[in-house]
């Protein structure tokens, strides 16, 4: 796996929905005592109506919440999970969608039912309603795991969920052993910078190539090389020999192979699972990293005080095996490919452009710009704030990655199940990141630490699996890698300049000074995508949105 700290309803992948139209695995029972007379129920505007109309997919009142202005020249669609059935479709533009589940356990109560003669349907009308929203809720909980329903997407999970454990651990013990060669903040952020700096400089040249490839082959010769990465560096600890340029060497080495997997990595999701999981299967990844969060730095703070810093290494090399396997394995038969882009000159710039025009790519890639470049620089404060805030080891640093790491398994299976999509939930998310770091920050004890990292732990998987759904979701299949090589910038690239930066600041001040600068640039990237969603803006972005002739689906989770 790479370095990557990142970053809906079930469908059975033997029966795919048809072309450009989504079903819901379950419809709701007809509401007593409404009638069956369809003019009653296109008259009605009883919110509980409503929602069983949009689900038979009939058309609906002008202004009905949840369906796409009439001015958008779209047909009435229900606002579900399941956006489309496939990448011929052009995808939606704002990448808004709404859980069809948490509407309907919020129905209301219906006074009067169009065609009801006594107050015995009345009555019936709020039992169905009481029982549907209880049936509704429990099944948004079953479909936590719904993508892992799909055979490749379960070997994908499954060969990651093993190699990330062994990413984690390496991440911890390489930040370990420059801190102890070096006894230098700033010379941490130096080696995080050079394992990221290719990203910013390659990334985006690195989603042209994904969007030429076959994402499965190229995936699976990188991961492969990351392997032989980490078996040079855990060999050259574990005889003693080596020096602090091998490992800036070899973290430059491994930022050029992420830098081209990045993107195949993550437009890949969406061909094994399909439109309507790939939420589902986004946020569940984000699980399995965050996950190995928790494991990973445990087992390598363990494995630092017992055994030495190159085991660390060396078991993070046999952990590729399991993801590469995994890879070799899946059934081709069963993804759905988006049709490699024809070469071309301007393919790059391209990109640029069309990322800039869609709202609902460009808020969110603004957000992360600045939130990776000052508060994801964990493996630069973290370490310092254990040993020179509480005077701790290498223990007391992997305990507290490993509860930002639970909070984050934790927050992934809420949004997994209740999830939204959209600049209004990343607005959410990264207002409760930047407080939970601050309260990090500030924190008086390690028990206060290890709480606030927990909370941390959950917001950052919210905002990192809502601000990458929104951009795939809105994005086109031929930019798919474009556009996630900007993200993977913005998350990543940013590094360079905020691994040293952070480290300097720390320098300068204290490592709570480091940690509460970035709780900040979290509050401030809220502030400011709250002020480009003026209605202004918005009346600008639908008017661009328009000439790129994307479809919308608004939903009350979007902004």
């Amino acid at each position: 796996m790479s370095g990557d700290p990142t970053p809906g309803a079930s469908r059975s992948s033997a029966a795919p929905a048809a072309e450009g139209a989504s079903v819901p695995p379950e419809l709701p029972a007809p509401i007593p005592g409404a009638g069956d007379d369809p003019g009653n129920a296109a008259s009605d505007n009883s919110p509980a109506l409503a929602a069983r109309d949009s689900l038979a997919q009939a058309p609906a009142p002008s202004g009905q919440s949840g369906l796409s202005a009439a001015s958008d020249g779209l047909a009435p669609a229900p606002a579900i999970d399941v956006v489309e059935a496939s990448d011929s479709t052009v995808p939606v533009a704002d990448a808004v969608v709404a859980s069809t589940a948490s509407d309907a356990s919020a129905v209301p109560a219906v006074p009067a039912v169009p065609g009801a003669s006594d107050s015995r349907t009345a009555s019936a009308t709020f039992g169905a309603g009481d029982r549907r929203g209880a049936a509704s809720a429990a099944g948004s909980w079953r479909g936590t795991f719904s993508s892992l329903k799909i055979p490749n997407y379960r070997l994908y999970f499954t060969g990651q969920s093993i190699s990330l454990v062994g990413t984690w651990m390496q991440m911890t013990a390489q930040a370990w052993l420059v801190l102890t060669l070096t006894h230098s903040a700033t010379a941490l952020g130096l080696v995080t910078a050079l394992q990221t700096l290719p990203v910013l400089l390659l990334g985006p040249y690195g989603g042209v190539i994904a969007d030429r490839s076959d994402k499965l082959k190229l995936m699976t010769v990188l991961q492969a090389i990351m392997g032989v990465q980490a078996l040079v560096l855990g060999l050259l600890t574990v005889f003693h020999a080596v020096r602090f340029w091998e490992i800036c060497l070899l973290a430059m080495f491994l930022g050029v192979n992420n830098a081209f997997e990045n993107s195949p990595r993550q437009s890949f999701i969406r061909e094994m699972v399909g439109m309507d999981q790939l939420r589902n299967a986004i946020t569940l990844n984000s699980v399995t990293v965050n996950a190995a969060r928790a494991v990973g730095p445990g087992i390598g703070g363990i494995l630092i005080a017992s055994v030495g810093v190159g085991i660390c290494f060396l078991l993070n090399a046999a952990s590729f095996i399991a993801v590469v396997t995994s890879l070799l394995l899946m059934n081709r038969s069963q993804l759905r490919p988006s049709s490699p882009t024809p070469r071309a000159k301007g393919q790059l710039r391209e990109g640029f452009h069309y990322a800039v025009r869609t709202r609902n790519i460009v808020v969110p890639l603004a957000m992360m710009a600045l939130v990776g470049l000052l508060a994801y620089e964990f493996q630069v404060s973290l370490p310092v704030f254990a040993q020179r805030t509480f005077h701790g080891d290498s223990e007391v640093y992997g305990f507290m990655t490993a509860s930002m790491g639970v909070g984050a398994v934790v927050g992934g299976l809420f949004t997994a199940a209740r999830g939204r999509t959209g600049i209004r939930a990343m607005v959410i998310a990264s207002t409760g990141f930047g407080c939970t770091i601050l309260l990090c920050a500030f924190a008086p004890n390690l028990a206060v630490v290890y709480v606030a990292m927990l909370f941390a732990g959950w917001a950052s998987v919210s905002f990192i699996s809502i601000g990458n759904s929104t951009i795939q979701l809105a994005a086109r299949p031929e930019m798919r890698g474009r556009v996630i090589s900007l993200w993977q910038v913005a998350f990543q690239g940013t590094t360079p300049v905020g691994g040293p930066l952070v480290g300097w600041i720390i320098a300068a001040s204290d490592p709570r000074t480091g940690l509460a600068v970035g709780g900040i640039a979290c509050l401030v990237a809220a502030a400011g995508a709250v002020l480009y969603a003026r209605p202004g803006a918005k009346a600008h972005s639908r008017q661009q949105s328009g000439q790129e002739q994307n479809p919308r689906i608004s939903s009350r989770a979007g902004s």
